[in-house]
């Protein structure tokens, strides 16, 4: 298992949002089926760790992830970038086969 980072630039955006926000633990990250791909990100601020979270730390900030999710989910890198006008997290995920055309949906 080699688990899910955050780069710099992610790690400072969800620290900054957690500070912002007063309370929180980390970011909860998942998979949830969707889409016309079948399977979309699912991003939340955490206020609590699970009993059964799996729990990553890249630059001090936590990543929570459920057992289901975990296997979408392994290896991935999650960027926030800025790109013109817009702004946002982005998934490097090694696991995804097929994405749909929108973005928002993935295979494996």
């Amino acid at each position: 298992m080699m688990g899910v980072t955050l780069t710099e630039s992610a790690a400072r955006h969800v620290a900054s949002f957690i500070t912002k926000r007063g309370k929180g633990v980390g970011l909860r990250l998942g998979v949830r089926t969707t889409g016309c791909s079948g399977l979309a990100y699912k991003l939340e601020f955490a206020d609590a760790v699970n009993p059964e979270d799996h729990v990553f730390e890249s630059h001090s900030v936590k990543v929570l992830i459920d057992p289901k999710s975990l296997p979408y989910l392994d290896g991935t890198e999650l960027d926030f970038a800025r790109e013109g006008l817009n702004e946002g997290f982005k998934f490097n995920n090694p696991n995804v086969k097929d994405a749909c055309g929108c973005g928002e949906s993935f295979n494996v």
